[in-house]
């Protein structure tokens, strides 16, 4: 009988409310751009987001119709409740986590990607 090897797990991390460093208007279109797209990664799992990026879980993010999209589609959205609270987000999509949460998260992930 074959090694039973459980699934490549990958996680996508935001530490910001858009995709990159220099003009916002722009980060956040990509980054919609890059959650409508990023179903088709492989074994994707979960997204946890922490400092400015718990405001992408605010009901009035620019981006909430993709993550509500990949939450139905079986991600998870983990966003962290001390930073939820530290923003004054009340998160319209996801399960908040603590930073256990999200540390086990990351420990089970073969592959991390951080935007």
């Amino acid at each position: 009988m074959p090694p039973h090897h459980p699934a490549m797990q990958t996680v996508v991390v935001l530490n910001q409310d858009q995709m990159g460093h220099g003009d916002r208007a722009l980060g956040q279109k990509i980054l919609g751009t890059f959650l409508k797209k990023s179903i088709a990664l492989r074994d994707f799992d979960a997204i946890v987001l922490f400092n400015a990026g718990v405001k992408l879980v605010a009901a009035d993010s620019p981006v909430l119709a993709e993550l509500k999209l990949l939450e139905e589609r079986g991600v998870d959205l983990i966003p962290c409740g001390t930073c939820l609270q530290h923003f004054g987000v009340t998160p319209a999509v996801g399960k908040v986590g603590d930073m256990d949460a999200i540390v086990r998260e990351l420990d089970h992930a073969a592959k991390v990607i951080t935007l």
